[in-house]
């Protein structure tokens, strides 16, 4: 009916309605930002986050979208570098996006994170788990995953128990979240009266770890700690095993992705692995779960908590009834409750998941539990939590 009415107008008045018109849709729909590592050495986490939330905002587009308008994506390749996750941040604020869901490496989360307040804009991360992101006192930035001292303190408490008396060697990569982890694990098995025989940092970018597999050697550990990535681990871990090293590896959440098993290849096998309860393994999320599965992709690891992010931007702007970016955190910072795929979970207001952690059918989940590396019944490696 309005383009009707136009085409009966002066043209110079048709004109300029007609390109307000074609301009009012673009304004009306919410920009939403997707910033992970699409290549590099995380390219497999950053796929996570990409999958997640295409997946989410095609959901919530298909039914009816948030308060009348249509989300639209925005997707931004950081490289796990901090300095292309500003050149990301800073084009999403040109871009005019509102929300963000990431990033994923906790050293390119926390400078990105500046330029999205400077911009009014709020990010939910899925997977950076330095504790500083959310001790900054910023009103814009939100976790749905847990903290390095929270899995450094869990991690920490199994050596101890698991390792008593042993030998234990710490490696980690030099990075805010690699050796953030490696140092609150070590902290924790200090306090319990194990001192490390070993403790170095490597290069997240070197692939040739002969000099660091020497100094294993010699140090005899009963255990190896890595604070960082499944790429890097992986590398190290086979070369390890090339060269007659057969103690454990054991690591946290930046292994959980099963290209580790690929990189490391079948010393793999038995590996221990700290990271949050598996949301896949949800009978509620079946149907989402092969949703995933149909397009050719597994939802492992952060997949599902960069859905959540999707829900939880969602079900506040619709609570907000407003898609300004300061009223949405707000709401979230309430601490109400969000029904997600990874359960019922609310946000507290340094933006942490509060202390209820996450519920599942009522029931409370820790954040973090313990998994072993070791063959499904596919005969493929891959990670179980303990018990399956």
């Amino acid at each position: 009916m309005i383009h009707g009415r136009t085409q009966v107008l002066a043209l110079g008045l048709g004109l300029a309605l007609g390109a307000a018109l074609a301009a009012g849709p673009a304004q009306a729909q919410i920009k939403i930002g997707v910033g992970g590592p699409i290549t590099g050495g995380s390219a497999a986490f950053g796929a996570q986050l990409k999958q997640g939330v295409e997946q989410a905002v095609e959901d919530i587009n298909a039914a009816g979208g948030i308060l009348g308008q249509k989300l639209e994506l925005f997707a931004g390749d950081d490289r796990g570098d901090p300095k292309d996750g500003v050149s990301v941040a800073n084009k999403f604020a040109a871009d005019g996006v509102k929300f963000v869901v990431g990033h994923f490496n906790s050293g390119v989360t926390m400078p990105a994170s500046e330029v999205y307040q400077d911009n009014g804009m709020l990010e939910i991360t899925p997977a950076a788990t330095n504790p500083k992101i959310t001790e900054r006192g910023m009103w814009n930035i939100f976790r749905v995953c847990g903290r390095d001292d929270q899995q450094g303190g869990m991690a920490g408490a199994i050596i101890a128990e698991k390792f008593k008396g042993k030998r234990i060697a710490v490696v980690h990569d030099k990075t805010t979240y690699g050796q953030g982890l490696a140092d609150e694990t070590r902290k924790v098995i200090n306090a319990k009266g194990i001192k490390e025989v070993l403790y170095e940092g490597v290069n997240k970018d070197d692939k040739d770890f002969t000099a660091l597999v020497s100094k294993l050697k010699a140090a005899n550990p009963d255990l190896v700690y890595w604070g960082g990535l499944h790429d890097t681990g992986g590398l190290i871990l086979r070369q390890m095993r090339d060269q007659g090293l057969r103690a454990p590896m054991m690591g946290g959440d930046g292994m959980a992705d099963d290209e580790f098993a690929s990189i490391a290849g079948p010393g793999a096998d038995g590996t221990l692995m700290t990271f949050s309860p598996d949301p896949r393994t949800n009978p509620k999320n079946k149907d989402i779960v092969a949703v995933f599965r149909k397009r050719g992709f597994e939802p492992q690891a952060y997949t599902l908590y960069s859905y959540a992010a999707v829900q939880i931007i969602k079900a506040a702007i619709e609570e907000a009834k407003s898609t300004d970016p300061k009223k949405v955190a707000a709401v979230i910072a309430t601490g109400k409750p969000f029904d997600t795929v990874l359960g019922t979970l609310s946000l507290d207001k340094k933006g942490d998941v509060s202390n209820d952690g996450y519920l599942v059918d009522g029931k409370k989940k820790d954040r973090y539990v313990l998994y072993t590396w070791k063959k499904g019944p596919d005969g493929k490696l891959s990670y179980f939590e303990d018990g399956e």
